[in-house]
């Protein structure tokens, strides 16, 4: 079922020379709405010279015009804080800019309605309300100061000040709620009991909006009234699984064999296949290209889970475009019969493979794959991706001389919701060591795994040792590569080093920073990591059942001296 809705929208001058409000609606339809939702918003510019129609109408048109610009992979909240903050920065340059503007600024609130939840954000004195059940909530705080006199004075707007904070909310939806984005010109005029006797009429939306602006000028409201209206007509759907579920019908094809086809592709090898997924290189009949196809093992076929994995992880990487990762060529649903997805084919091995094949990598070559490495990092973390598994067999590097990330199979986005029955995926050697104490995945575990790719392809060795799954390591001091391998420079050892520190705060803070170490190389060489001491390693309570059992060793030493 799809999200329906109806709007209305009324902006009236009133008793003002010029209209400083304004409002705005975006309903795209299909898989923008289903990805990216609706969004309302209604700005009341303010202004002590002018400026404030300019502040409200371009951070509204930004606004719509940017959200939809942004990423499908960052969450909305994390959208709207970007183009809210790069819209407060606009109008805070336009007032330092143009005399005439200065002080100009803008209150905002603005709803974003997808699948079953609905978003909002909130800065100013402009209001949300929501009639639900016959209850009218005003779900937004006005940001004003608290004092009689200086009720109207904003101490929140966009373009009042260089740090913007803003209000965001979000909630469940409900078939039947209405909802009201409104200025102060309208709900400082009217009181919560006629707003609600207003709301509660069988009235379409527009007439609605129109009704409320009318009847706050009507009330002897002078400033400028606009009014946003929203009903819910039917709610849509509630994760992205929900979303492809076009293609929950498809299940995984039996075991191919070379020359097999199925769809439009026909098998020429089997590159890789594990527990849970087969890899296949294929070739497709019609236009002679060759391509990857993923699918699961046929045992799976019933499992819900894998299959949601697999949908999720295709999802995923149509929406990242960089030379670091394999492109997904886009299938519908309708024009496949079983479950898979495809991707492009590029000759070459994985790290890993060449390591088998008793590569030895230099310390020139192991900087130029971390460089790699960290660039496709760094667009995955801009997208809001973690990777989780990063380690030499998803590393791929094509005779064409370019590293690609392979395999998104684990990645979390805000947008994928995180598999229970992986409660830490990725590979155990590779894993951060806050992950077995169940932290959540960030950027510096994916630099961890970095740092330790790069230290495996150096020495073939783990800097803390080897971990089997299921194993609850310890963690001391990492073993210097150079242990292993001393012809490694020390600025390289120091980068490894301090990408694997067991502290997550002293690893690098973004792929970006740990690029750039890379680079400038021997040139401008980080600062060996320095030894934990052993206070500091061992813990409190190691230390406190040392000092117990030091004093009653004392006492038995004092208590044999007495009675010899």
């Amino acid at each position: 079922m799809a999200l329906e809705f109806t709007t209305g929208s009324s902006s009236v001058t009133g008793q003002r020379e010029r209209n400083e409000d304004f409002a705005g609606i975006v309903t795209p339809t299909g898989g923008t709405l289903k990805l990216k939702g609706a969004i309302f918003a209604v700005a009341d510019g303010v202004s002590g010279n002018a400026g404030g129609r300019e502040a409200a109408e371009m951070t509204v048109r930004s606004l719509l015009t940017d959200y939809y610009a942004t990423p499908d992979t960052w969450e909305i909240p994390a959208a709207l804080d970007k183009v809210l903050n790069a819209a407060n920065r606009w109008v805070l340059a336009q007032g330092m800019q143009h005399r005439e503007m200065a002080g100009m600024a803008t209150t905002l609130t603005l709803l974003v309605l997808r699948g079953q939840r609905y978003y909002s954000a909130h800065v100013g004195d402009s209001r949300l309300y929501r009639l639900r059940a016959g209850q009218l909530e005003c779900l937004t705080t006005d940001h004003v100061w608290d004092r009689p006199d200086m009720r109207h004075v904003l101490k929140r707007a966009i373009g009042l000040d260089q740090q913007l904070t803003v209000d965001y909310a979000d909630g469940q939806l409900q078939a039947g709620d209405r909802y009201a984005l409104m200025s102060d010109g309208v709900w400082s005029a009217l009181t919560d009991a006629r707003m609600q006797q207003l709301m509660q009429q069988y009235a379409p939306p527009q007439a609605l909006a129109d009704m409320l602006t009318r009847e706050a000028l009507q009330a002897g409201g002078s400033d400028n009234a606009s009014a946003v209206i929203v009903h819910v007509e039917s709610i849509g759907e509630d994760t992205l699984t929900d979303f492809l579920a076009e293609s929950r019908q498809l299940r995984p094809p039996a075991k191919l064999r070379v020359g097999d086809t199925v769809d439009q592709f026909e098998v020429m090898e089997i590159l890789h296949q594990s527990r849970a997924s087969l890899v296949y290189k294929v070739r497709h009949t019609q236009s002679q290209q060759l391509w990857v196809l993923k699918t699961l093992q046929p045992l799976l076929a019933d499992d819900a889970p894998s299959c949601s994995a697999l949908l999720n992880e295709e999802w995923l990487a149509k929406r990242i475009t960089s030379q670091y990762l394999p492109q997904v060529l886009p299938l519908d649903a309708d024009k496949r019969g079983y479950l898979y997805y495809v991707m492009s084919w590029h000759e070459g091995a994985t790290l890993q493979q060449r390591l088998q094949h008793g590569h030895h990598f230099t310390t020139a070559g192991i900087a130029r794959i971390g460089q790699e490495m960290l660039r496709g990092l760094g667009a995955l973390h801009r997208m809001h991706v973690l990777h989780r598994d990063i380690k030499p067999a998803n590393l791929h590097m094509g005779k064409d001389g370019h590293l690609r990330i392979l395999d998104l199979g684990v990645a979390s986005s805000g947008h994928i919701p995180s598999q229970e029955s992986m409660p830490n995926p990725g590979t155990p050697s590779f894993m951060a060591p806050e992950l077995f104490e169940h932290a959540e995945a960030s950027v510096q575990s994916d630099l961890y795994a970095a740092g330790v790719t790069l230290y495996h392809l150096l020495t073939r060795k783990y800097p803390y040792g080897e971990i089997e799954p299921f194993q609850h390591p310890r963690f001391g001091e990492p073993v210097p590569p150079t242990r292993y391998r001393p012809d490694i420079p020390g600025w390289l050892e120091n980068i490894i080093l301090k990408a694997i520190a067991r502290n997550p705060a002293s690893r690098f803070e973004t792929a970006e920073e740990m690029l750039l170490a890379l680079e400038l190389g021997e040139t401008r060489p980080i600062l060996p990591m320095q030894r934990t001491p052993l206070l500091s390693r061992a813990g409190l309570h190691q230390w406190q059942w040392l000092a117990v059992c030091s004093l009653l060793i004392n006492l038995v030493l004092i208590y044999l001296l007495f009675i010899s």
